[in-house]
């Protein structure tokens, strides 16, 4: 009955692969693409390091980053709910694969300085903008209601499992070959990715490139249609921001975690690369085993949560692993055993997905599908718009402060935010 049961899970788990091709090349375009960033992501702060020495300038590069990427948001929502997202997709994936590839070639030529890696991570933080909005309001659109589910969990569970292999993947490249390595590599992986995604356009005909050609052939002769254009957009502006606010755990948590971002993601982005290289002289093979363990845990989040079909009190599931996380990033300054550092990241990485799991299904039960793009880039407008002035805020503090100082500082902020949420009846009774 057992074997009978858990046969039955993993058919229903595997169903979005044999019912809908859509939902097979949009899952392997965005987890081959997320292999190669995942190995990135590791390689990068190294890279700085070693051009700079700085955690001030490893602060700036992502405020670069992350400035274009805030910049965007409120545009491509709105691009995205009026335009066919796989196009935007395509785009966005041969910008950023033509990005890492003349990276790659500027390490291996010796070339690469910061200026340049400037303005490559700046046209990246662009990219990023546009496809993230896009590729959600996708996933709500070919995530039917009959797959929905098991395409959720199905995609979580792959992505983790890369981003657990993809840090170890780094580690070692920047050991025993080279950054250039790494970086050629993700170009790869964003070649790859875009084959899966003109795969996609052609099993998967969007419903605003319907909406879009039915628009095109409809003639319209009104006197007002500029006026009329003008309304509309303000009211696509608008919709977004009445959903929001149409919902009180939608809009406080939006506010809490563009707060919380600044005081995790500073030290997660910032200050954990100088807490393994530098303050415990820890070798970048454990750097990436730590940071693979953050994708371990969020595996294991992801299972615990899809063991069941419904949750209750999901404002104090959300919140309270969000408040581990929090937790497990204090831990980091008093723990210095590698095996220790490597399970607190997993505790960091578990609650994080427990937390998003929750967000990531109550917005697909609360925001229409029409207006996802929107939504979403609102969410990721709050989100990211405060990062900027956090990394260099976290990395200017570090360098005049301590790093163990401020990771203590950050760390204690964050879980405050989170204490002062589940104060609020709409967040705390969440069910």
């Amino acid at each position: 009955m057992n074997e009978a049961s858990a046969s039955s899970a993993l058919q229903q788990l595997l169903q979005p692969l044999r019912q809908s091709k859509a939902f097979l090349y949009l899952w392997l375009g965005q987890l081959i693409a997320v292999l190669g960033s995942s190995v990135t992501m590791i390689i990068l702060p190294i890279v700085i390091y070693n051009l700079t020495g700085s955690a001030t300038l490893m602060g700036l590069a992502m405020t670069i980053y992350m400035l274009p990427n805030v910049i965007v948001l409120p545009i491509s929502g709105w691009i995205v709910d009026r335009t066919d997202r796989i196009r935007l997709v395509l785009f966005t994936n041969t910008v950023r694969f033509v990005l890492m590839m003349t990276v790659a070639i500027l390490i291996f030529t010796g070339h690469l300085s910061m200026p340049l890696l400037y303005v490559a991570l700046a046209l990246y933080g662009l990219m990023d903008g546009i496809f993230n909005p896009a590729y959600a309001a996708l996933r709500a659109e070919i995530f039917t209601p009959d797959i929905r589910n098991a395409a959720n969990a199905l995609s979580q569970m792959s992505i983790q499992g890369v981003r657990l292999l993809g840090p170890a993947v780094g580690g070692l490249i920047i050991t025993f070959a080279s950054a250039g390595s790494g970086f050629a590599l993700d170009s790869l992986t964003y070649l790859l990715s875009l084959i899966c995604f003109l795969l996609l356009s052609k099993h998967f005909v969007s419903a605003h490139r319907q909406k879009l050609t039915a628009a095109t052939i409809t003639p319209t002769h009104s006197s007002n249609t500029k006026v009329s254009n003008w309304a509309t957009i303000k009211m696509d502006f608008s919709e977004g921001f009445r959903i929001l606010m149409g919902q009180q755990w939608l809009w406080i948590t939006i506010v809490i975690f563009s707060l919380l971002n600044i005081c995790y993601q500073g030290i997660i982005v910032v200050l954990i690369p100088w807490l393994f290289k530098a303050h415990y002289g820890l070798t970048p093979v454990i750097y990436g085993l730590a940071m693979a363990g953050v994708g371990a845990g969020a595996v294991l989040a992801a299972i615990v949560f899809g063991s069941r079909s419904r949750w209750h009190r999901r404002g104090w599931i959300g919140y309270g692993g969000a408040l581990l996380s929090g937790v497990a990033l204090l831990l980091l300054t008093v723990v210095s055993s590698p095996p220790l550092l490597i399970g607190v990241m997993v505790l960091e990485g578990f609650g994080m997905m427990m937390f998003a799991l929750v967000w990531e299904t109550s917005l697909q039960e609360l925001v229409p599908t029409e207006s996802f793009g929107r939504v979403v880039s609102l969410d990721m407008l709050g989100s990211f718009a405060l990062l900027p002035v956090g990394y260099l805020l976290v990395g200017w503090l570090a360098d005049h402060m301590g790093g163990i100082w401020t990771i203590t500082l950050f760390g204690s902020a964050g879980i405050a935010l989170l204490i002062i949420g589940l104060c609020i009846p709409g967040i705390r009774r969440f069910d």
